[in-house]
């Protein structure tokens, strides 16, 4: 009896594991981790079951949980990879975000969608238009044909309010400069 019972006990403190990531192959269909479990005890191209939808390459020294089942050690899954290092904090109940090791985040908060780029470009790819049904504001300068003669919309507010041409009509001479000056 005290034979059976510790048979079980050992399978099934075998059935979850907590685990340190200690490499990682995203070039598979399923993405494969190398961890390392309490006692030391390594187990290489594992099986992490990231959500659909979803993927992540987490940093070496990165936790995680790993599940055997039936308690055997020779195939199990990660279930889930977490990294406090850069986790962020003090989200209000609710809320949820995005996040990476450089300070990047997109967070759904209370007051809205917050997209931190860290003091990266933020791109948009392979669409043929972005459409923005609300109102546009920007604190730093607005490019338009950026990869070519591209102008700021500052420039151009310049080139307005200062433009003159020759008059149409009878005087024959050059106009004044606009009256009506395109605000900032």
């Amino acid at each position: 009896m005290a034979n059976s019972f510790s048979a079980m006990s050992r399978g099934l403190s075998n059935l979850l594991a907590r685990a340190v990531v200690r490499g990682l192959d995203t070039a598979a269909k399923c993405q494969m981790l190398q961890i390392e479990m309490s006692g030391g005890e390594g187990k290489s191209d594992i099986e992490h079951m990231e959500p659909y939808g979803f993927t992540a390459a987490p940093l070496t020294g990165a936790e995680s949980v790993a599940a055997y089942f039936d308690g055997d050690r020779s195939h199990g899954v990660v279930l889930v990879v977490s990294d406090r290092r850069y986790r962020i904090r003090g989200l209000k109940s609710g809320e949820v975000a995005v996040y990476d090791d450089q300070g990047q985040s997109v967070t759904l908060t209370r007051a809205g969608i917050v997209v931190n780029g860290a003091g990266n470009p933020i791109t948009f790819t392979n669409s043929p238009k972005a459409r923005f049904e609300m109102d546009i504001e920007a604190t730093g300068e607005i490019t338009d044909n950026c990869d070519s003669s591209g102008q700021t919309m500052s420039s151009m507010r310049v080139t307005y309010n200062g433009h003159k041409h020759k008059e149409n009509g009878d005087g024959g001479g050059t106009t004044d400069a606009t009256t009506q000056k395109m605000g900032s």
